[in-house]
Formats: structure tokens, sequence, C-alpha cells
């Protein structure tokens, strides 16, 4: 996530510098055909405005629906960070010798509150990784010139940035050797782990530690990082749909292949400077439009390591921290800092 009140001109630039190359070529080759009279094909500029308008409607329908894609991602995300505080207020409350027929020992309650604290942290971690893993349709997965701006793009803006702090996570910490062992089998750990959280809670329930209305409610909040972990990993296994997504790719081609035909010659013909005018004007409309393209091709996966990614690792560590200090303890991780203006 960017975190910087507005886009550098730096970091514009080093997202599209290519497109700036490739466009200011083949604006100043069209020109050089038509100044020197080698090119005498002219499109009229009303067809050409038509399709202009035509693609920028449907560019601007593609981003609206990537951006939801990825605000729907944040308030799932939110929804996490308000469960995971129930889920920390209920361990600490409902979790008492007050139903209990025999002796509890203070630290066997401890025990179990941290046990449970620390199994929903590994969840959470868990589930960030899972999420990280990238899908056939993502950028990183496509080969060629797209993977390696991808993964130039992750390393400077994104998750590259966080390597050290991700590296620091240690599941062994939250998770007992057996459990973690037999968890990672699992073909979601995610999943498994909550399963785990609802088997201790039965177990809670037969020792008297809680009893039935505190076990449906705190199964209850189990039951919501069910439902918010299914509702991430939709939109992490569903991809934009592709008949919008590529289309829209082609009809901006198409506008840029056709736009030095119409405005070039158009141009030209206000005098002797309209020379040099042509191709600036020509490299500015195909880069605006191409903008457009690329801002909802890069919103519409919100997990996939870059700068424009919901800040997952931050959200775990906050977590983490709340939670924590709900326990009791003191030393506490700090939480992530921004790195060149972006949060992950």
């Amino acid at each position: 996530m960017i975190v910087s009140k507005d886009v550098s001109f730096q970091r514009i630039f080093r997202w599209s510098w290519y497109h700036m190359v490739w466009l200011s070529v083949g604006a100043t080759f069209f020109a050089c055909l038509y100044k020197f009279g080698i090119l005498h094909f002219v499109i009229p500029w009303l067809p050409i405005s038509v399709i202009g308008t035509a693609v920028a409607f449907y560019v601007g329908f593609k981003n609206n629906q990537s951006y939801d894609r990825m605000w729907e991602a944040r308030k799932i995300w939110g929804g996490i960070v308000n469960s995971s505080r129930s889920w920390g207020m209920q361990v600490n409350t409902f979790i008492s010798p007050l139903f209990s027929t025999q002796a509890v020992d203070d630290k066997e309650l401890e025990n179990w509150k941290k046990k449970l604290v620390y199994r929903h942290l590994a969840w959470l971690y868990v589930h960030r990784s899972q999420l990280l893993v990238p899908t056939s349709w993502e950028h990183i997965k496509q080969g060629g010139l797209m993977t390696k701006a991808a993964d130039y793009f992750q390393r400077s803006q994104g998750i590259g940035l966080f390597t050290e702090e991700a590296d620091q996570i240690d599941l062994h910490a939250f998770l007992e050797n057996e459990e973690f062992n037999q968890s990672r089998k699992a073909a979601n750990m995610a999943t498994q782990l909550v399963l785990n959280q609802g088997k201790d809670l039965a177990a809670l329930r037969e020792k008297g530690l809680i009893d039935d209305f505190r076990h449906l409610e705190m199964s209850r909040t189990l039951t919501a990082f069910y439902e918010l972990q299914g509702k991430n990993e939709r939109i992490k296994k569903f991809p934009f749909p592709r008949q919008y997504a590529n289309m829209s790719r082609y009809f901006v081609g198409i506008f840029i292949g056709l736009l030095p035909f119409s405005m070039i010659p158009e141009l030209m013909n206000v005098g002797d400077w309209g020379f040099w005018l042509s191709i600036p004007a020509t490299v500015l409309i195909g880069w605006v439009y191409i903008m457009m393209e690329l801002i909802g091709d890069y919103s519409e996966n919100p997990f996939q390591g870059m700068a424009n990614d919901i800040p997952m690792l931050s959200l775990c560590r906050t977590i983490e921290i709340d939670l924590r200090e709900m326990l009791g303890e003191t030393q506490l991780p700090e939480s992530i800092p921004s790195k060149r203006d972006v949060l992950m």
C-alpha cells in the first residue's frame, strides 16, 4: 500500500518509462514518414475520437471493478483485525475456573490462553503466506518481459522491501512442534489451524473452563475467521474475468495503433513547428491511455506482493501486538514501518 500523499514522478517514471520509450520511437518514426512524404495515408480525427471515447469508458469500467476487488480485500482484512481482537478478549475473559468442579491451577489457565492466542497468530501469518502464492494469471507468472517487470516491482516496491521482517516470522514460536509438523502436511494449513482451535474449545468445555454459552460465542468467532479466510481466497483464486481484463488491453492497443495516422498529420498542418508538436502530443495521449490500463491491471490482484497490495504484514503485526499485550506480555515486536512510502 502506497502511504505517501502524492505519487512521485520518479515512481511513475519507473513504472512506465519503457512504455514512454516505445511510444516515443513509434511517434518519431511515423512523424518522419509524414515529414518526408513517404506516408500519405490519413485517418480523419472523428472516428479516432469516437474510438478513444469508447476505450476510455471501457477502461474506466475495468478500473472501477478492479478498485472494488482491492477495497473488498481491505474490508475483509479489517474484519480480521476486529474479529482477532474479539478473539483475544474472549480468550482472556471467558476461560476461567468458574464452571469447573475441580481445582484449576492458574498456570494451566495461562497456558490455555497463550496456546489459543498464539495459534491464532500462526493462522494469521499462514493465511498471509498462502495469499501471496502466485496464481497463473498474475503478472509474475506471465513469462518474458512481464515477469521480469513484476519481479522488479516486487523487489524494489513491494514485498522485497520487507524480506527481513518476513524472515523473522517463526511459526515454531507460535505452535508446538507436533502441531506444526501435522498442520503443515494439510492441503490448507490455515484451515487446519482453525479446526485445532475448535478442538481445544471442546476440550475446554469438557474441563468446565467454559460453559455452553461461552463455547458457542467463541465458536462463532472461529466461524467468522473461516468466512473471512474464504472471502480472501475467493478474491485470490477467482480472477477478474479475463474477457474484461484482456479486451481493454486490446482496445487500448488498437487506439494507440491508429492514433499516429490521425494525430500526426493533423498537427503537421498547423505549420513548420507542427512536426515537433506532433511527437510529444502523440506520446502523451498514448501514455495516458496506457497508464489508465496499467492502473486497473495492477489493482485487480490485491495479493500479489506489489506496492498497491493490501498491507497484510503490517496488519498481522498490529494484531500480534494487540493480542500479546492482552496476555500481559511486555516484550512485544515493533510495528512494521513503511519503506520508500510503501507499507506491506
